[in-house]
């Protein structure tokens, strides 16, 4: 029982620190990350060569050419720095041993490899982590759609028992007792100077993930006109994910590789898992039962294994299911509606290879953001990085 009070105590000690402390090597950056420009009222505005197309759905089914939606953007360059330290600090947690970086972990993708998340206490979820490239095109988030922003969806994990387990008080007072995180979101936020509010916790994470942008894979470069981009192969799985046989461009539409919806797939869960009800347990919808938001195949080749509880191991094991026959995998029990463009397609072997070689072609993490190794609250972050000098007094 003393051991258990003396980490609290410990624990108490890192979240709480003095103005002593709060040295003057914390400073935000003054600089947008890369892919966005600094406009005269210190706001990162995205540009990508995507923004000189007009039309959504003007060259077939998801054509080279086609734009893509609104992108959230606008944020300070100190907000974006003030996000990227809070999404991988586990002082957002209840006992400072998980953070938002936990399940998002950059070299995965933004998931973090597993079918099933693990939160606090080592406690399984019921769903893997979605990626968070380019979410700041998205208007649904969670593999339910429940999340209508950026920030609505960043407090489901902070304050959910399974997965940070925080509450809106003790975040407040973990923030607001540390001297560090108070200058930097005076810098961040210099209009509220009264203490930290939950609004500028949520909207500094979603300046961060606003900036996890992910646009020149070599599929884009031969969007653009570079055709040497490609080889052979991965030019043969492009026409035929984009072909009217197997339809994946339907719902993985580019250049997001998401239309947004929600689809019922009948996708099985792994074995002794209970059927989830996804989206329809949120909406209430019957014809929603089942469904899941499509998600983007940005970086896909990251984030194995596969589908909104990790059923399938390997990318082919998954594309292999589309071509099984409409509704091969629906437990008899469950009568789901399922999506219209949910077939029997019949691919080859060497097409599902043609189709993963496509795929591959999809990757793009030039935009990685540095990971810092020290943190304001004097956690140890939860996901390490390399280790090399850097701007703020930090190491990366």
């Amino acid at each position: 029982m003393m051991r258990c009070f003396l980490a609290a105590v410990a624990v108490l000690a890192v979240f709480t620190t003095t103005d002593a402390q709060a040295q003057t090597r914390w400073q935000l950056a003054a600089e947008c990350p890369p892919g966005f420009e600094r406009s005269a009222d210190n706001r990162c505005q995205l540009r990508t060569l995507y923004q000189q197309y007009q039309s959504l759905r003007d060259k077939g089914v998801g054509g080279l050419k086609t734009a893509l939606p609104a992108a959230r953007d606008g944020f300070s360059p100190q907000q974006i720095d003030l996000g990227r330290y809070l999404f991988f600090d586990p002082l957002l947690s209840a006992d400072g041993s998980v953070a938002c970086a936990s399940c998002h972990q950059p070299d995965k993708g933004f998931s973090d490899g597993r079918g099933r998340s693990v939160g606090i206490g080592g406690r399984v979820l019921s769903r893997s982590a979605p990626s968070l490239w380019n979410v700041a095109f998205l208007q649904r988030f969670f593999w339910d759609g429940r999340g209508h922003s950026l920030e609505e969806q960043a407090q489901g994990p902070l304050y959910s028992p399974d997965e940070m387990a925080n509450t809106r008080e003790q975040l407040l007072q973990r923030l607001n007792g540390n001297a560090v995180y108070r200058q930097l979101f005076r810098q961040a936020f210099p209009a509220a100077a009264e203490g930290i509010d939950l609004s500028q916790i949520y909207q500094a994470l979603a300046a961060f993930e606003s900036t996890l942008i992910s646009l020149n894979s070599r599929y884009d470069q031969y969007a653009h006109g570079f055709h040497q981009a490609l080889n052979a192969e991965e030019i043969a799985g492009m026409n035929v994910f984009r072909s009217f046989v197997a339809r994946c461009a339907e719902c993985h539409t580019p250049p997001l590789f998401s239309n947004q919806q929600i689809a019922v797939i009948g996708t099985p869960e792994p074995a002794g898992m209970p059927f989830d009800a996804g989206a329809g347990a949120i909406s209430g919808i019957d014809s929603q039962r089942g469904g899941f938001k499509v998600p983007s195949l940005r970086n896909i080749v990251r984030t194995a294994p596969y589908m909104h509880s990790g059923r399938f191991a390997e990318l082919k094991e998954a594309a292999a299911f589309y071509s099984k026959g409409r509704g091969h995998a629906v437990p008899p029990e469950q009568n789901l509606t399922l999506h219209w463009h949910i077939w029997e397609p019949k691919l080859t072997d060497a097409e599902l290879d043609q189709i993963v070689a496509f795929l591959g072609a999809l990757t793009d993490e030039q935009f990685l953001p540095a990971v810092p190794p020290v943190l304001p609250s004097g956690l140890r972050p939860v996901y390490p990085a390399p280790v090399a000098v850097a701007q703020n007094g930090e190491q990366r």
